[in-house]
């Protein structure tokens, strides 16, 4: 289960037995941070914990932070310093040298457009979105929250500002959606400056497995462990069936040429052939040519079998795009050594990623850069 659905499903839990709770986001991070701005952990009345917000480390003092705004009733903003060697709650053990603010947010039941409401309506969307949240660095000040959602047709579900700010936050919002990067903006607000994380959320993955074999049950169990949806196609009911794959997979039996008839293509859907038929992958490939949204398509075997279907595709007068070359992935997978269906599996799922990402998947130790990009991070400051 995808992280957000996970939270909503334990929130939808508390409120049904009227136990109250905390919803904690990482807003903003300067440094270095093992979770990013966007990460985001609901804590109970008994201390219990769903999702992360750091690999372990903030989450004990965050709990007690949590427990505090929620006997308050008040929403907070807690700065995190792992780069203060002083500190020997969070600092000297470290060694992340970042600047981590978490904002803690208690959830009102009654209340149906709090946080956890509108991420309802966040994860039953099928495209980008954009989710504000309005905090201020000042943590004497009042912190506004999770205030709005908006879809990229300026859709919004939330707490509406004023015109003008909302106009700032509409037009910061599409830039997010367009450009799929977060933004932060610093601007003044009622006489006080305040900050914007304007969260680009991107819907899951969406994983297309061509073959039901044994290797397909393998990678469909991986893929939904990092949460994506994945789906599984193939002509065979004894193998395209649910007591073979995981509960939250979808298992479609179909002949090749009717793949995509229950199947919504868009920009996340990725696609692994690997039904070990070669005429029913070269007759899925043939449909996936024309949808120009498929960022990946990835094809099982060796790079003679690719290159038999580039003939066959020529010779029944299918010629291959620049763009559908580019995005072919065959023989799939990095080279990571991979001889297991685990390890195939991880190769793939790993390259699929990279594509996605728009990556180069070279060993981190190569970098000269910073892991993670920073040039984002900066508040952008705008004069209402």
């Amino acid at each position: 289960m995808r992280e957000m659905e996970f939270i909503i499903a334990q929130y939808e839990n508390l409120r049904s037995q009227g136990i109250g709770c905390v919803l904690a986001t990482v807003v903003h991070v300067e440094g270095s941070s093992y979770r990013r701005a966007g990460a985001r952990m609901l804590v109970d009345e008994f201390g219990n914990i769903t999702g992360a917000i750091s690999g372990g480390c903030l989450e004990g003092d965050a709990l007690r932070k949590a427990l505090h705004a929620l006997h308050q009733q008040k929403n907070k903003l807690i700065t995190y310093d792992t780069s203060d060697e002083d500190d020997a709650l969070i600092g000297a053990q470290l060694g992340c040298n970042g600047i981590i603010q978490v904002l803690f947010e208690p959830l009102d039941y009654e209340d149906d457009l709090n946080p956890c409401e509108l991420f309802k309506s966040v994860v039953a969307q099928k495209n980008s979105l954009a989710i504000v949240i309005q905090f201020n660095l000042n943590r004497s000040k009042a912190q506004a929250g999770t205030i709005l959602f908006i879809d990229g047709n300026s859709k919004i579900s939330g707490k509406q500002p004023d015109k003008v700010v909302f106009d700032i936050i509409l037009e910061q919002a599409q830039l997010a959606i367009e450009n799929k990067r977060s933004i932060f903006v610093e601007l003044p607000i009622g006489g006080e400056t305040q900050h914007l994380f304007i969260q680009n959320y991107q819907p899951p993955v969406k994983l297309i497995i061509v073959g039901a074999g044994n290797d397909a049950q393998i990678l469909a169990h991986q893929a939904d462990l990092l949460g994506w949806e994945v789906i599984v196609t193939d002509g065979r009911p004894t193998h395209a069936n649910k007591e073979r794959f995981t509960s939250s997979c979808q298992v479609v039996v179909t002949k090749p040429e009717k793949t995509l008839e229950n199947i919504e293509i868009d920009n996340r859907s990725c696609f692994v052939i690997m039904s070990h038929n070669y005429n029913y992958d070269l007759a899925v490939l043939k449909l996936l040519l024309s949808e120009d949204q498929i960022p990946y398509i990835g094809i099982l075997g060796p790079l003679k079998k690719y290159q038999r279907m580039q003939n066959d595709l020529k010779s029944e007068g299918f010629e291959l795009s620049k763009e559908n070359r580019n995005k072919i992935h065959a023989p799939i997978g990095l080279e990571i050594g991979a001889e297991t269906p685990a390890e195939i599996g991880l190769s793939i799922l790993a390259e699929i990623q990279s594509v996605l990402k728009q990556t180069s998947a070279r060993p981190l130790r190569e970098k000269s850069e910073p892991i993670h990009e920073k040039n984002n991070n900066h508040f952008k400051e705008i004069k209402v």
